[in-house]
């Protein structure tokens, strides 16, 4: 680590208990990768140990976006909380049954490493299945799956009459989760807690706004997902990415001035983090600003 950046090595614990968090969704664009990122600096803040596993070797968006952290904490000389982070490859050659058994190894002895070392494991998954993925759902204590407040992505959770938009049947990734809560609570008696994320809500109050929350808001209860609001389509989000900063970070960052919308965003990050539930929370204590 550049002397620029804080490691998260003192942190407060979830009574022993390593917290899983997986961030899914089979559709791209739909601000996974930002949404993981202020989850993870929000989580750093109040002093909890965090590690980042990117199963996106591929794209590394997740992964990307610590470099450009890194680079510009070292750069302009800051002191940044940084998590640690872990890229995990699918395996290739070989049958589809000894690529699968090969991937369930490696996630498994990944996983089993780092479980008691830190406060939290965010897995960040690819915009495609695959068998890594899977197993991270299976892995999950909380699922968070970001959609667009678009009907393309609601397709990914159900199939909606074009006519009624009334639910006519779950979409293959719904089916895929349900499996993954099943198969959790044959594995260990856990449950996978769900929440879908509508990301990119548009400020206006418009009629294609007020079906997708009527869809989500019908599927909630058929599915036992919980539905909050995300982020809103906000530019200050995209122009982060090559900064790897956050709006978690402003406060650290004297170069960087504070705008409406800015705070407007900082309180959307507020509101998802105590909407999340995560265990500990709303108990533990901001770190100081450095």
């Amino acid at each position: 680590m550049g002397q620029g950046t804080t490691q998260n090595v003192a942190g407060k614990s979830n009574a022993g208990k390593t917290h899983i968090i997986v961030v899914g969704n089979e559709k791209g664009g739909s601000g996974k990768s930002t949404s993981a990122m202020h989850i993870v600096i929000s989580l750093l803040e109040r002093n909890y140990r965090v590690v980042i596993i990117d199963l996106d070797a591929r794209q590394k968006s997740l992964a990307r976006y610590i470099e450009n952290r890194q680079a510009y904490a070292d750069q302009h000389n800051l002191k940044l909380t940084m998590p640690d982070v872990h890229i995990l490859e699918r395996v290739e050659g070989g049958t589809t049954v000894e690529l699968e058994q090969q991937d369930e190894v490696n996630f498994s002895n990944l996983i089993d490493g780092l479980m008691g070392k830190y406060d939290y494991i965010l897995i960040d998954c690819p915009g495609s299945d695959s068998y890594l993925s899977r197993l991270a759902h299976i892995s999950a204590d909380t699922l968070i799956t970001p959609l667009n407040d678009s009907f393309v992505d609601v397709d990914l959770l159900a199939v909606v009459n074009p006519d009624t938009y009334k639910v006519e049947k779950l979409s293959l990734y719904s089916e895929m989760v349900w499996e993954a809560r099943k198969r959790r609570a044959m594995k260990d008696r856990g449950t996978i807690d769900w929440i879908v994320m509508r990301n990119r809500t548009s400020a206006l109050d418009a009629k294609n706004k007020r079906r997708v929350h009527d869809v989500l808001t019908q599927l909630q209860k058929r599915v036992a997902f919980r539905y909050v609001p995300g982020f809103g389509e906000r530019v200050i989000y995209r122009e982060l990415f090559p900064k790897g900063l956050t709006l978690v970070d402003f406060k650290n960052n004297g170069n960087e001035k504070m705008t409406m919308s800015h705070v407007a965003a900082r309180q959307e990050i507020r509101r998802l983090m105590d909407d999340l539930q995560l265990p500990g929370w709303d108990k533990a204590a901001v770190a100081a600003a450095e």
